[in-house]
């Protein structure tokens, strides 16, 4: 069997940073605990766009089908303000929702502010993609994606995906005892 490169998408959705009004400090902050989070080699893809439905479910749909991105976390416009539509765009680009990320994030988030219960992040996969949306601040973001990451290198296998190795000292992948290494 070919080894499959391994790449992961990541999108800010931000119409201030996408206009250079402010630093995006989310897209960062992703691709800083992935690179913890992961032994496995890997690639970034980052995409850095305006708060717009059609652009964000065209960017999720291009880092899924064009990129071949196992996973594809978004950082951004998942409260409740007018222009916050990420989970709508991944809603309307995922063949399933995967509830239990969004569950399990909104949990954790409220363990820090009350005001995690105004957050929308949803999760879903489109293919052999994986799609988390995070909230936008650095420290939520890490947060959200020690919660549920222990589920993401199984949740790839089971809609095949590579097969992605965790750092076990920052973060371990779990795995039930009867599932197989791809490879």
């Amino acid at each position: 069997m070919q080894k499959t490169q391994i790449k992961i998408g990541f999108v800010t959705v931000s119409d201030r940073a996408s206009r250079g009004e402010y630093e995006d400090l989310g897209g960062p902050a992703m691709q800083a605990w992935m690179t913890q989070a992961l032994s496995s080699a890997w690639t970034p893809v980052a995409r850095l766009i305006e708060d717009e439905q059609p652009l964000i479910e065209a960017t999720l749909k291009e880092l899924a089908d064009e990129q071949g991105c196992c996973l594809i976390l978004t950082t951004g416009g998942t409260g409740p303000a007018k222009r916050d539509v990420t989970p709508e765009a991944t809603a309307a680009v995922c063949d399933k929702i995967l509830d239990g990320f969004a569950e399990q994030m909104r949990a954790v988030s409220l363990k820090y502010v009350p005001t995690a219960i105004l957050s929308r992040q949803i999760a879903g996969t489109r293919g052999s993609s994986l799609i988390i949306n995070l909230p936008g601040k650095p420290s939520a973001i890490g947060e959200c994606l020690e919660a549920v990451f222990p589920a993401v290198p199984y949740c790839i296998d089971l809609i095949d995906g590579p097969y992605l190795e965790t750092n076990d000292a920052f973060i371990k992948g779990f795995r039930p005892k009867h599932a197989v290494k791809k490879g």
